[in-house]
């Protein structure tokens, strides 16, 4: 092969190489709605874990709660996919028994109340293939207020409850052993 022949092969090849690096450095922009994670027990040392929450957060951004999660109408708890809740054991909710595995976390928002559903199925979108006659369990939980919180926000609890705070509303929902 001669000089000429070679430096423009070298050359392709580089421009190749140099094309294809800056494509593998687009990243896509920031979700609107980031997903975040919960797990009980809250300490990250601890690695036998009870459960675990999946959730995308969105943002109030001046709106009302009941524009986007409107009352008297299942919603999916979030942005995105329905919330994933993963329970590593067996625990109670509402005094009855949910099996370790996985589940969607639906709600119904109201104003003094909300009804807190497990639902099995999972890996869906929002609430639009919500499906009543899967439900694991449901339950009310009251309303009560606190801070302002622009982001939907989840924690637990030392004794297990799961705390949904949005605005100024806050729901529990009680897990126990």
């Amino acid at each position: 092969m001669n000089k000429s022949k070679f430096l423009i092969t070298l050359a392709s090849i580089l421009v190749f190489l140099l094309s294809s690096n800056v494509q593998a450095q687009k990243f896509k922009a920031l979700d609107a709605s980031p997903m975040d994670a919960v797990a009980f027990p809250t300490s990250n040392k601890e690695t036998n874990k009870s459960i675990k929450v999946i959730y995308s957060r969105p943002q109030l951004k001046g709106r009302e709660l009941t524009s986007l999660a409107p009352n008297g109408k299942v919603w999916r708890t979030g942005a995105n996919e329905a919330v994933s809740v993963t329970l590593y054991k067996d625990m109670k909710l509402g005094g009855k028994v949910v099996k370790a595995g996985e589940y969607s976390l639906f709600t119904i928002p109201g104003e003094k109340e909300w009804t807190i559903i497990l639902n099995k199925d999972i890996n869906v979108w929002g609430a639009y293939s919500y499906n009543e006659s899967n439900d694991v369990v449901r339950i009310s939980a009251p309303v009560s207020s606190g801070e302002a919180l622009d982001a939907l926000s989840m924690t637990f609890e030392n004794d297990g409850t799961l705390f949904i705070g949005w605005g100024t509303t806050r729901v529990a929902v009680p897990f126990n052993r």
